[in-house]
């Protein structure tokens, strides 16, 4: 088994991979506040709208949101669509830009707070996102999806314990949801806490057995206790073969990546992507 107290930074540098990916992806998969949502890929949308023969080209679903946007630049789906459409295509920080307006446009609007605060968590503007998205629900009627985007914000931040207050707040209202275990089981990475990270995720990986986002997860862990051959096994289970073996290499890649986080959360995009929820 791996020795935590031997290779802190490891375990510390492995985290900045799942963090960077698993959680937002995990923690934002299915968010919603009023209304339906959208959620797809490996990191899913907050408040937004499905669109009925969406594009598979991300450059032409940017093409047709930015004339959207622009048509009619108060209207909140068009903002949120747009905000989703610059996320696919890698522009962050415009997606923030654009859904701040729209924000400030159309203030106490909580599908839009909800969209807006995911996108600054995607962006990396945790602290903001965690306040922002606090406004796009109540205590009275509290959202579990968001209230574990927020968890996973402050696990960025952290701030772990008060982290693992948001997630138990979630299960209260959707017990045993395995996103939101997902995020408790990275939570306890972080803190260094691997068996009970492992037994976490497993319980996650039961309830979501096709959620390969929450399978990567649980290998991820498996193989930092130095068990490679059940982590492989994990990664690859029930898979064709090619799909199989790339995410064995993804496994191994994840695990003896040694560079700066930057690098890591490059390559932790290889992963595959959570299954929509």
């Amino acid at each position: 088994m791996l020795q935590k107290s031997s290779q802190p930074h490891r375990i510390t540098r492995l985290f900045a991979i799942a963090a960077s990916s698993a959680i937002l992806a995990l923690g934002l998969c299915g968010c919603q506040t009023s209304g339906p949502s959208d959620i797809t890929g490996s990191i899913g949308s907050i408040g937004e709208k499905p669109e009925a023969n969406r594009s598979t080209n991300p450059r032409v679903d940017l093409a047709a949101a930015r004339a959207r946007h622009r048509a009619n630049p108060k209207d909140v789906d068009a903002a949120l669509q747009y905000g989703r459409a610059l996320r696919a295509n890698g522009q962050k920080s415009q997606a923030v830009a654009v859904l701040e307006q729209a924000a400030v446009a159309n203030p106490g609007n909580q599908a839009l707070l909800a969209g807006y605060g995911r996108a600054l968590a995607d962006n990396g503007n945790f602290q903001q996102a965690f306040d922002v998205l606090g406004r796009a629900h109540s205590p009275e009627d509290p959202d579990w999806r968001i209230l574990s985007v927020q968890g996973a914000s402050l696990d960025q931040l952290g701030r772990y314990d008060e982290a693992r207050q948001y997630y138990t707040s979630a299960l209260k209202i959707a017990p045993d949801e395995p996103v939101v275990l997902s995020n408790l089981g990275l939570s306890y990475v972080l803190s260094k806490d691997l068996p009970r990270a492992e037994e976490t995720l497993r319980r996650a990986h039961g309830l979501a057995a096709s959620d390969q986002r929450i399978r990567a997860n649980l290998a991820m862990v498996v193989g930092l206790q130095g068990r490679m051959a059940e982590a492989e096994a994990i990664a690859k289970a029930d898979l064709p073969p090619e799909e199989a073996s790339a995410n064995v290499a993804n496994l191994k890649r994840l695990l003896a990546r040694k560079g700066d986080p930057r690098e890591a959360r490059a390559e932790a995009r290889k992963l595959p992507a959570a299954s929509a929820r």
